[in-house]
């Protein structure tokens, strides 16, 4: 079947090869670094190590997150393009494993920048980062929906991913508290961290490119590709399905980094043991590791629309606890944290693999290939402005609060104001966010059609 053949083709319920999947999931090990590091650390790393003030750190996070509502539709439409002409998407995915270059360079920062110059440089590699992240993740993403399987299969595809995910997601963010000093964190230790994990994307990444053409040259055959352009960017846009699940996993997406950026400040202030920042997050993320095939048996049982409403509610009751603070004892609030964890491991598994299934039914429903990168593109787009708004949110509780900014070592006073807004800002701002995504979810259709046919 050539590039240029539009006919639909049916999903089967072939399974996929594990070695093949597992090449393709451990290009998650690189991306996981991406999404976990910055959102945990450069918040904290502009405030408390820049002398940044909160205002202007969360500018600085959620303006490049701005560009990559244009930039990721525009790299869905690239590989799009790239699939029609080549029958594979490999050279974006080549160009996105430069990312680890301007990971390292974010934390890099000269020794002489504070404040502004230095809130500046982390903003400009922070872009050229979301950039080459949209370049390696967008392709990646539309892999799922350029294989002939079908509903379950593409469930378990994810679900190896997703294991790995949150292999990345846990190691970086144990590893990299610890490689920039842990409570005595510098600047040099920040840039340390930096090249380290760098390293280490580099490999992942190189591994998931080369997964990714086994699987597409394994039995399963891939589909035709449509040609992307305004015209894509317009079918998917007018698509209800995929607004509505565009729009609930944006709320997913910004409470769930909004949370993992304030972490630290939690553990400092509301906890008053920086050193637990470690603990929250392994809290938050081992879980996944476990929990993950029980989310498969899940959806396979009562479908992945009523396990991700599940999910998102159960989000919501924890973070209602950790708004209790120290109150509810430490014991408790790790508990709530580990609730957290098992939702997040359902809200990343579940959205990402009903994606799919909105392609395949919009190609179905068209009678010709859609374009799997477009619709892909515009679904990074989402977790990109997610991932901003998440810290940015966090940031004007913090403002809103008084928090006085400072450099490494000082230890300045947080008046009482400052003090509630991080307790406030990680527990009852995120249960109200997670709630507007769970009344979101609801108004998505497709899940029992998608069972059925595709």
């Amino acid at each position: 079947m050539t590039g240029l053949d539009r006919r639909p083709v049916a999903a089967t319920d072939a399974a996929l090869p594990r070695g093949p999947l597992a090449g393709f999931a451990a290009g998650s090990l690189g991306m996981g670094v991406w999404v976990t590091v910055p959102g945990l650390l450069l918040l904290y790393f502009l405030t408390d190590v820049l002398a940044v003030g909160p205002w202007l750190a969360g500018l600085a996070l959620l303006l490049p997150k701005i560009a990559d509502v244009l930039l990721h539709p525009w790299v869905g439409h690239r590989a799009d393009v790239e699939q029609t002409r080549r029958g594979d998407r490999r050279r974006l995915l080549l160009v996105g494993c430069a990312l680890p270059l301007a990971f390292a360079a974010l934390f890099a920062v000269p020794g002489g920048l504070t404040g502004a110059p230095a809130a500046a440089w982390v903003a400009v590699f922070f872009i050229a980062g979301n950039l080459l992240f949209a370049a390696y993740q967008v392709p990646y993403l539309a892999t799922p929906a350029d294989l002939r399987i079908g509903y379950h299969e593409r469930t378990r595809l994810m679900a190896f991913r997703m294991v790995v995910l949150t292999l990345g997601i846990l190691v970086s963010g144990l590893l990299a508290p610890l490689l920039t000093g842990g409570d005595a964190a510098t600047r040099d230790g920040y840039q340390r961290m930096g090249v380290v994990l760098a390293v280490g994307m580099l490999v992942a990444m190189l591994v998931g490119v080369v997964g990714i053409a086994r699987l597409r040259g394994s039995a399963v055959d891939p589909t035709p590709a449509g040609h992307g352009g305004w015209s894509a960017l317009r079918i998917a846009l007018r698509d209800r399905q995929f607004r509505w699940l565009v729009a609930a996993y944006l709320a997913m997406s910004t409470t769930t980094h909004l949370v993992l950026a304030g972490v630290p400040y939690y553990a400092e202030y509301e906890l008053r043991a920086p050193g637990l920042t470690t603990v929250l997050v392994a809290a938050f993320v081992a879980p996944a590791l476990l929990v993950t095939p029980v989310w498969l048996v899940v959806a396979r049982r009562v479908g992945k629309q009523r396990a991700l409403l599940g999910a998102q509610g159960a989000f919501a009751v924890g973070s209602l606890v950790l708004a209790v603070g120290r109150p509810a004892g430490l014991p408790v609030l790790i508990g709530a944290v580990a609730v957290l964890g098992v939702a997040f491991a359902g809200m990343q598994l579940l959205p990402f693999s009903m994606l799919p299934d909105v392609i395949r039914a919009a190609t179905t429903n068209a009678g010709t290939a859609t374009g799997a990168g477009t619709y892909t593109g515009v679904w990074t787009a989402t977790e990109a402005t997610g991932a901003a708004l998440g810290p940015y949110a966090y940031a004007l509780c913090l403002a809103v609060g008084g928090f006085v900014a400072s450099t490494a070592g000082e230890s300045p006073v947080q008046p009482d104001a400052a003090l509630a807004a991080v307790r406030y800002g990680f527990g009852l701002l995120p249960a109200v966010a997670m709630l507007a995504a769970l009344l979101l979810q609801r108004r998505y259709t497709l899940d029992a059609t998608a069972r059925t046919t595709t």
